[in-house]
């Protein structure tokens, strides 16, 4: 098969790759769509983990082509989305139930080969069948939600708060739709991109703020009055996570979602943490939230179909991630079959 093999910083190239034999309990998926995320540009410059020789690709989904003698619950010509997260199970933290925490967690894209790729052989345990009817696009968009509504759950959100988002990429526009649908009554989104404030207008933001154009804190509290109840950081920098810590009232929530480089550090005084009583939090992946992901892009409670979708055969994966990196489209999609 034809793989996208990342074989270290700024070294990836798409390659013959043969499957491994089909084990007991595994399942022979034939990629339909490949979502890039941040962290595959992440990956590519060495500025997040992986383990390398793999090929990337994690948010994912395909037809199941062949099971193994053990699989039960998912059969051959089924659509299935592809949960990239395996925990051991038996660790500290699997045993306390925080699974995404796993002292051996690996990842399908990340430390195991993934879905940049026509074909993908991935544990039965991962592949979740999908309901008749969800597109393509909407399809590789199952493990970014599933993560977003962890971070819903991490928030505390009550029905009532007001919210601002920094960044509106393809997280901070998923993020913007799932805290309408938990209650939030003013929703303040802040991205310097005008194509992307514009999409989030017509996806429900109330206010949308341009950092280039705006003093954000003062805009904020002019239309909150005292700050955000809740403030969560999409954008995944340094400068974000600065901008979000100013945002919030006093006895306000601050969730950092996205995902900086390694070693990227920001000031913070830990004075005014205290006064002001601040929360702040982080949230990582997508522990239990992967069929109900499914369900909330089923049932239309996320809309993709607003995104400008950038979308790419394997052979020019280069391409994908440079569009992705740019930022110019809210996704770039690898379609091994174009």
């Amino acid at each position: 098969m034809k793989a996208a093999l990342f074989e270290g910083p700024h070294r990836l190239h798409v390659a013959e790759k043969p499957l491994h034999p089909l084990q007991d309990e595994e399942v022979l998926i034939r990629v339909e769509s490949c979502g890039v995320c941040g962290t595959d540009v992440h990956i590519l410059e060495g500025t997040s983990r992986s383990t390398p020789p793999v090929v990337l690709g994690h948010e994912y989904a395909g037809i199941v082509e062949e099971v193994g003698r053990s699989v039960k619950g998912v059969r051959v010509g089924q659509r299935v989305a592809i949960d990239p997260n395996i925990s051991c199970g038996t660790c500290d933290y699997c045993r306390r139930g925080l699974v995404h925490l796993c002292s051996n967690l690996r990842a399908l894209g990340v430390d195991i080969d993934g879905g940049m790729a026509e074909c993908s052989v991935v544990p039965a345990s991962q592949a979740y069948p999908l309901p008749e009817g969800l597109s393509l696009e909407a399809s590789a968009f199952v493990e970014p939600v599933s993560c977003v509504l962890h971070g819903i759950d991490r928030a505390h959100l009550q029905s009532g708060d007001t919210v601002v988002i920094v960044g509106a990429g393809t997280i901070g526009l998923i993020m913007l739709q799932l805290v309408r649908n938990a209650g939030a009554t003013q929703v303040i989104l802040v991205e310097p991109l005008e194509h992307k404030r514009e999409i989030a207008k017509k996806l429900g933001a109330d206010e949308v703020v341009s950092p280039s154009e705006s003093d954000v804190r003062s805009a904020v509290f002019d239309l909150t009055g005292v700050g955000a109840d809740v403030v969560i950081e999409c954008a995944g920098t340094g400068q974000a996570v600065e901008l979000a810590l100013a945002l919030p009232r006093r006895g306000g929530v601050v969730e950092l979602f996205g995902v900086c480089p390694i070693g990227e550090k920001v000031p913070i005084e830990p004075n005014q943490v205290y006064f002001r009583e601040l929360t702040i939090l982080g949230s990582y992946i997508n522990p239990n939230t992967f069929s109900r992901a499914i369900s909330v892009l089923h049932k239309g409670l996320v809309r993709v179909d607003q995104f400008l979708i950038d979308r790419f055969p394997l052979g020019a994966v280069h391409e994908a991630l440079e569009s992705q990196r740019r930022g110019t489209a809210i996704k770039s999609m690898v379609f091994p079959g174009l």
